[in-house]
């Protein structure tokens, strides 16, 4: 059997889960390290809208959510027909180690090898973002977005 396309990545944050998972659910945070415009709404069935480059525009729902440790939530592209709205699964958990939080994410139901590396590059910029934002840095100005 074929392993489905699926991207996963770590990256150790130096702050607690808490401060972490607000970052990832409070829409004034979460456009610290990603976006121009957002609505979450981190409960399950609650809407997750992220404007993520200016043009392109991330759309799903939210599953699971287990506060300061677990979120879940479908996800796709406005206006994309290979990956649309709701059409893939980013699960994403926060793991307390001594010095701060392993963030582990796992991105499911990409359609494609082509899809799979676009996702896979999107996530290390933003993933390496959100480690400098959540640890009190400034990542300054997002290289992918086409406005601010």
């Amino acid at each position: 059997m074929v392993e489905p396309l699926v991207v996963r990545r770590e990256v150790q944050i130096a702050a607690p889960p808490a401060t972490v998972f607000a970052f990832l659910t409070d829409q004034d945070k979460l456009l610290r390290w990603m976006g121009t415009e957002a609505t979450v709404e981190p409960q399950t069935g609650g809407l997750y809208l992220v404007n993520v480059t200016g043009k392109s525009i991330a759309r799903g729902k939210f599953i699971e959510v287990v506060p300061v440790h677990r979120l879940a939530y479908s996800f796709g592209w406005e206006g994309n027909p290979k990956v649309p709205p709701g059409s893939s699964l980013i699960e994403i958990d926060l793991l307390e180690e001594k010095g701060g939080t392993l963030l582990r994410l796992t991105h499911s139901g990409l359609p494609d090898a082509e899809e799979c590396a676009g996702h896979e590059e999107g996530w290390t910029h933003y993933l390496g973002r959100l480690e400098i934002t959540a640890a009190g840095g400034d990542p300054g100005p997002d290289s992918n977005c086409k406005a601010r």
